[in-house]
């Protein structure tokens, strides 16, 4: 069974973060592998060990973003990919284009990925990817089975495989959980829950020091400009307003409260 996992590099949004320009400030943050990212992988690698086949990491990002498919290959992966984001960044549909042209040409049994990116938190890139490709999905994954099919609806994947298999997805949604059957090759993405990653051993990290890592552009992925042409465009980036604070009302409790009434009213506009 041929698994990849679809992965980002993240800052820690644990740690202080500062903006300066509009933008994050790299010198100010630590980079970690996106957390629903990585659910993502661990449900890959249990998955490997229950069916047999491999696991291969990729993620669009910057040089940096080799660290990440690093430790993704600690953890267990048998290979990774970074697609250069020159030009790419912050661009989600060029993103999700070029993460599906790799998936294309690694013809994978499945796809995994986080339920959305904490820095972002989009939460579309994996979709548009699985559309991009004609591959059914199912999100926010609490469960995730591989079975045999029954012979159903197939996928709409360009390429052949799944070998009659299903997965079988219990999802989280707004009204509660939900279970759903998509035939394979599909795509489902993580949520938490789903699982308890593992840490990279010691033995993990030195093999990933020889594990497989290609780096491949846009460009050589097949995509042309159109293909690459962003969607949406994100006009500034500010940081929430200083919290400002408390008020103390004086008087009786009936002052206290008609002054209270003319605040939601006058200040925070309530009603």
């Amino acid at each position: 069974m041929q698994i990849v996992v679809l992965m980002k590099q993240t800052f820690d949004t644990e740690e202080k973060i500062e903006l300066v320009g509009g933008a994050v400030a790299e010198h100010s943050v630590k980079y970690i592998i996106n957390p629903y990212d990585e659910y993502a992988l661990e449900e890959a690698l249990r998955l490997r060990e229950a069916h047999g086949g491999s696991v291969t990491v990729v993620t669009c990002g910057p040089d940096r973003a080799v660290e990440a498919l690093r430790t993704g290959l600690a953890m267990g992966a048998d290979e990774a990919m970074r697609i250069a984001d020159d030009g790419l960044a912050g661009n989600d549909r060029a993103v999700a284009a070029a993460l599906a042209a790799a998936v294309q040409s690694l013809k994978p049994d499945l796809v995994l990925a986080g339920l959305f990116a904490v820095d972002r938190g989009a939460g579309s890139v994996a979709l548009q990817a699985a559309e991009l490709l004609g591959l059914p999905h199912a999100s926010a994954a609490l469960k995730l089975e591989v079975r045999d099919g029954s012979g159903g609806a197939a996928s709409g994947a360009a390429w052949s495989g799944g070998g009659g298999r299903v997965a079988v997805v219990e999802r989280d949604t707004e009204w509660g959980v939900e279970t759903v059957e998509v035939p394979l090759p599909a795509l489902v993405t993580a949520q938490q829950g789903l699982n308890e990653p593992r840490y990279p051993s010691l033995p993990g990290i030195m093999k990933a020091k020889r594990k497989p890592l290609r780096e491949v552009t846009a460009a050589e992925l097949g995509l042309a400009a159109d293909d690459l042409a962003p969607r949406t465009e994100r006009v500034a980036l500010e940081a929430p307003p200083v919290r400002a604070a408390g008020r103390k009302l004086a008087g009786t409790p009936g002052e206290q409260a008609a002054q209270l009434a003319e605040l939601l009213q006058r200040e925070a506009k309530l009603f």
